[in-house]
């Protein structure tokens, strides 16, 4: 029902446009004492032109030749201009018999053909090729456009695949870790390895439920860095000591999923681990305008000598940098990673606040 109403729709609008331009070309001929034939004579001139139209596009529908050869386009519609031309000149000469402006005997005989061909079948050529002209140029447009749709939905398809590449990369680096912890601790203290297994079940819970998310709310990332935290806690026991301070009002905010954890998870591998005495990993998380701040500090034994984010080799930094890039429009976020100056590394990730469904921002709702 839709369709056929936008294809009346279409007819409509091209019968409006060849009236348009009948009445233009009518304005110079018109005067007060002889304005009715001019005015129809220019209408037959236009509206023949109008039955003509779509036979020439039915033409160009069925040339061999795609938009890419254009010149080749052209020389096909050589002799379909001359044919669709001169079929022009009979519905030009019916139209105005039936309006009453010429005999309906003038389409017999070869003297019309004759005639057109000494007058203005120039012209009659010129207004065939200015249509095929404007076909060219709509046909182009569309594949301009469809090109573009592609290429769009193909770098969507192409970034969303990589992103989600990115994040599967962390979670088996991360459950290898976590095994490793398991299995120390089994024939040692099997209670606290039994504590760890369920912590662990929650986090691949967790991860199950968020497998088809590129962002969760900041309090589900939370929730999931907790369990974590309760594994190396007990691993670690009493020389690794974390904190955690999340503003209320941005638990809400949408973030990367499993953005935190990796950055937790390299403070403790690459700064607490190799420091006998152990050390402390802090997490924040605050608003500051419209954006979110969170920063992952730890007291460790800091970044080696020369060292730099862009050449670092290591996966939790590079692929969260990444991840973070892929995710938010360029010049919206940013991440980076500095030596504290009392020692240690902090990386500090500044977002947009984007919130997830449902939630808004408390301060525009009171």
């Amino acid at each position: 029902m839709f369709g056929g109403s936008s294809r009346w729709g279409r007819w409509f609008v091209a019968f409006l446009l060849w009236s348009i331009l009948g009445l233009l070309f009518a304005l110079p001929n018109l005067s007060a004492s002889n304005w009715i034939h001019p005015l129809l004579g220019s209408l037959a001139q236009w509206w023949s032109w109008g039955l003509v139209t779509p036979l020439i596009f039915w033409v160009d529908e069925r040339l061999p030749f795609e938009e890419a050869h254009p010149g080749k386009r052209v020389l096909a519609q050589l002799l379909p201009s001359i044919a669709l031309t001169t079929l022009y000149v009979y519905v030009f000469a019916a139209v105005r018999a039936l309006f009453g402006l010429s005999a309906w005997n003038s389409l017999t005989g070869t003297q019309l053909l004759f005639m057109a061909f000494r007058g203005g079948i120039l012209w009659s050529l010129l207004v065939y090729w200015l249509i095929f002209g404007a076909r060219q140029t709509f046909r182009y447009h569309e594949h301009y456009l469809a090109s573009e749709l592609r290429l769009e939905r193909m770098e969507r398809s192409f970034s969303q695949a990589r992103l989600e590449s990115l994040r599967m990369q962390l979670d088996p680096h991360f459950l290898f870790n976590a095994l490793n912890t398991i299995s120390s601790q089994v024939e040692r203290d099997p209670r606290l390895a039994r504590s760890m297994i369920e912590h662990l079940g929650d986090l691949l819970r967790l991860s199950l439920e968020a497998h088809d998310k590129q962002e969760v709310p900041l309090a589900e990332e939370m929730a999931f860095l907790d369990h974590y935290l309760a594994i190396q806690t007990i691993r670690f026991g009493a020389s690794l000591r974390f904190e955690t301070h999340i503003a209320p009002e941005v638990k809400f905010v949408l973030v990367p999923c499993l953005m935190v954890q990796p950055l937790v998870e390299n403070a403790i591998r690459h700064g607490i681990s190799h420091r006998a005495s152990g050390g402390e990993v802090i997490v924040t998380a605050r608003r500051n305008a419209e954006r979110l701040e969170i920063r992952v500090t730890d007291d460790g034994v800091g970044l080696p000598p020369g060292w730099t984010l862009e050449n670092s080799t290591g996966l939790g930094l590079s692929v969260t940098r990444e991840r973070i890039a892929g995710l938010y429009p360029k010049g919206s976020s940013h991440f980076a990673v500095s030596r504290r100056p009392e020692g240690g590394t902090e990386v500090e990730i500044s977002l947009p606040l984007r919130w997830s469904g449902g939630e808004t921002d408390d301060r525009t709702a009171r």
